[in-house]
């Protein structure tokens, strides 16, 4: 339903985009527009004008109803989000970190991540 919706709003906007490029321009814009042509007097501008009204209305129909269907789609989530699931075991207790053998810092951290790597996570 939603793609007949939205191919039925699509010609809406082609249509409107038509009849309004199609009226006549009375601001003057720079002396473009405002000419004699096939779409000259008073009962063909009440015409596009009625005709500009009732595509902007179906323009407007057609939006907010694409709104409600895509609303209706969409599943209910609280404002304030739900807390994770917990669905990981829980960390490891944490290891004591080796004794320091004079390296630096660094040295110390290296050996204490090549530790962590070598041994298997709790899970497996």
């Amino acid at each position: 339903m939603q793609t007949v919706l939205i191919v039925i709003h699509l010609m809406i906007v082609i249509a409107l985009v038509v009849t309004v490029l199609l009226q006549r321009s009375e601001g003057g814009a720079l002396g473009v527009g405002g000419g004699g042509g096939f779409m000259t007097g008073r009962g063909q501008a009440n015409v596009l004008t009625r005709a500009t009204a009732i595509l902007a209305a179906l323009f407007f129909f057609t939006s907010l109803t694409l709104t409600i269907v895509a609303k209706f789609g969409q599943a209910r989530s609280p404002i304030v989000g739900a807390p994770p699931a917990a669905t990981q075991s829980a960390p490891a207790a944490p290891q004591a970190p080796a004794p320091a053998q004079g390296g630096s810092l660094l040295d110390q951290l290296r050996q204490m991540e090549n530790q962590r790597q070598s041994t298997p996570p709790a899970g497996q």
